[in-house]
This record gives C-alpha cells, structure tokens and sequence, in this order.
C-alpha cells in the first residue's frame, strides 16, 4: 500500500480487484456458477467482512458504478460500458456538496483524488474504452458524446 494520501494509492489501491473478480465479477460472467458475494471488506473498520453467498438468477444483469472501472484488468468484463465525462472543477464542486470537501481541485486536501484521476484517465484512457462517453458536467443536460453501440 502507497498511503492514505498517496494519489499513486488511491489509483492503484483503493479496491482489490483480485476479490472484485473472483467473488463478483467472475461468477458472475460467462461461464461463471452465478454464486456471489455483495461485500468482502469493510473501509469504514477497514477489516475484512464475512457475507453470505448468493445466487443470481439465469436473467441477472449486474450494474455497477464506480471509479476507476476502466482499468486495463477489468476491460473485459463488462459487455457494455458507459464513461462519464465531468470536468475537475465541476466534480470537485459535486465532491464538496456531498463530502464536505474543498471545492478547489487545487486545493491541497484534494491532491490524492486530483492526480489519482489524472492518472487512471492517462493509464487507462476510459473515454476510449467506454461503449457510450456521456458528457455530464451539467446534470439537467447530459450529452451523449461518443456511442459504440449504435452503428455509424
């Protein structure tokens, strides 16, 4: 681990992918015995946590919604992607409504998430791997800006 205020950390560190696979994401996928679990770890005491498994039905489709979900290890699984694509200066100000957190990208408090994104943005380049790139930096108007599922 790089540390909690490492921006190299929050990129590389902040999830276990290896278990987001392998209790998630694998049974889940092809050829998996859809038998899954919701949560292995728990941030908040930051210690592992024991869940019942699960099973999804045939029908299941798996959602979900995270950072850092375009990252060369986990491009290959989802069928189908959506990127959203929000300046810093709009995110840090929808981090600083929620959180409490400085709305100043500069700021130093936020340099752990400001240069943690330039870096999965530069190393994963997820607006080129998304099937749709969304451009969301005003909630009322989202605009579609890229769109692999439909045909040109």
């Amino acid at each position: 681990m790089r540390g909690r205020t490492s921006p190299e950390g929050y990129y590389r560190d902040s999830y276990d992918y290896d278990q987001l696979r392998s209790v998630l994401l694998d049974p889940l996928g092809p050829g998996g015995d859809r038998t899954y679990r919701t949560q292995v770890f728990d941030w908040r005491t930051d210690s592992t946590v024991s869940v019942p498994a699960e099973t999804a039905p045939e029908s299941a489709v798996l959602v979900i919604d995270g950072i850092f979900l375009h990252r060369p290890e986990l491009r290959a699984c989802w069928d189908f992607s959506v990127f959203l694509r929000v300046g810093f200066g709009t995110s840090f100000g929808r981090m600083a409504g929620r959180d409490g957190s400085p709305p100043d990208p500069a700021d130093a408090a936020n340099q752990r998430y400001l240069e943690g994104q330039r870096l999965y943005l530069a190393e994963a380049s997820p607006d080129q791997h998304a099937t749709v790139v969304v451009d969301n930096d005003d909630l009322a108007l989202p605009v579609v800006v890229r769109d692999r599922a439909q045909p040109v």
